[in-house]
């Protein structure tokens, strides 16, 4: 079967910069699973996987537009120290959830001056090619139920289980 709309897919990968500095990697793990076509895993990547079948291997090289974005600078702010309260000792890449107007955001703490921290709510990503060396492990037609959940379901999880939208 090839990766088409709602198949479920089963991967390894290796994901490098162009340094050739390895980032993440499936290896000694168990294949990431993903359902294809449901925004599960960075556009590039996906465009890239469509129409493979199991055993196929690939190298993807995937754009920061087609994967976590560019840097957008005014996701970089420096707020008052007194805005982290009940943290003692707030350091860089300590992370924080930091509600906003357009809903929580994930932030790191880059620098800490004095009374002043400086936070970055881009994903660490944000700005870099990606490249991938990517072995295509299993192909199947996802269940209704995975399709109306818009994800995967583990083995053994049956209705109502594991839906956590």
């Amino acid at each position: 079967m090839q990766i088409a709309q709602n198949s479920v897919v089963a991967f390894h990968y290796t994901l490098t910069n162009d340094s050739g500095e390895v980032l993440d990697s499936s290896e000694g793990r168990e294949p990431l699973t993903y359902l294809h076509g449901a925004g599960n895993i960075i556009p590039g990547l996906e465009k890239e996987m469509e129409g493979r079948a199991p055993g196929e291997k690939l190298q993807a090289q995937v754009t920061p537009e087609e994967g976590y974005g560019e840097v957008q600078p005014q996701l970089v702010q420096e707020v008052p120290r007194d805005a982290f309260q009940g943290v003692e000792n707030v350091e860089p890449g300590m992370q924080f959830q930091a509600q906003t107007e357009g809903g929580p955001l994930m932030v790191t703490v880059t620098q800490v001056e004095g009374d002043t921290v400086t936070v970055d709510g881009n994903h660490p990503l944000a700005g870099q090619q990606l490249n991938f060396d990517v072995e295509i492990a299993e192909v199947r037609e996802a269940s209704q139920e995975e399709v109306e959940h818009g994800h995967v379901h583990g083995e053994g999880e049956g209705e109502g289980e594991g839906d956590e939208q």
